[in-house]
């Protein structure tokens, strides 16, 4: 009899500022709640109104930052657009894991590339809006950023969407339909989860349990 895959997956979810990759995110977690978590990231920037330590980062000194990275502490860091340093912590994915938890990390193609090289079983995941237009529109229509950002998060975007052969799969993301691309997500990951490479002592384990 087969055994049961028990370890969690590493997931990345990358795409453009404003394609709903975060909303798509949250939706995974609430339609499979026992079967997903979202890494949180540390980072040195300030939190913002309403952000709590813990939830929604891990917020931390540039020195702290620094000498975790010095430990290898990190499966992944970089610097953004606002010069603060992000990083996901190695501790949070692999006791998660640990648990039978799938890990998502909502982090950019870079951060996913550095992810990959430490764990090559990554699952890299694209999500975009079916068009440049659309995304244009979803980015204004959040209001959060002036005009100067704009123009660097859709630059950006731009670059992300430039490396999209790096990855494995694409979600597009449509309008008004989030569990659509939250479903595809997971059937993605649930796949991934019946790889060979899943089953290293299989035959084995076969034999032995129907001697």
């Amino acid at each position: 009899m087969a055994k049961d895959v028990k370890r969690g997956q590493v997931l990345v979810i990358s795409g453009p500022a404003g394609s709903g990759k975060g909303t798509t995110v949250s939706k995974i977690l609430e339609l499979f709640p026992d079967d997903y978590v979202l890494s949180v990231s540390c980072t040195t920037r300030k939190p913002r109104k309403g952000e709590i330590d813990g939830v929604h980062y891990h917020f931390i000194s540039g020195e702290e930052f620094g000498k975790r990275e010095k430990e290898h502490r990190f499966l992944e860091y970089a610097r953004y657009i606002n010069d603060n340093n992000y990083g996901t912590p190695c501790e949070f994915v692999e006791e998660q894991r640990a648990l039978g938890k799938n890990v998502i990390l909502e982090i950019d193609v870079k951060g996913g590339m550095q992810v990959k090289a430490k764990l090559p079983e990554t699952i890299l995941i694209m999500v975009a809006p079916p068009d440049a237009g659309t995304l244009e529109k979803r980015l204004r229509g959040r209001g959060t950023e002036k005009e100067e950002e704009i123009v660097k998060r859709l630059a950006r975007g731009k670059q992300e969407l430039e490396s999209l052969q790096d990855y494995e799969y694409l979600v597009l993301l449509p309008e008004n339909d989030v569990e659509t691309p939250a479903r595809q997500i997971d059937t993605i990951v649930r796949a991934c989860g019946m790889r060979i490479g899943n089953y290293p002592d299989f035959a084995d384990d076969f034999y032995k349990e129907n001697k």
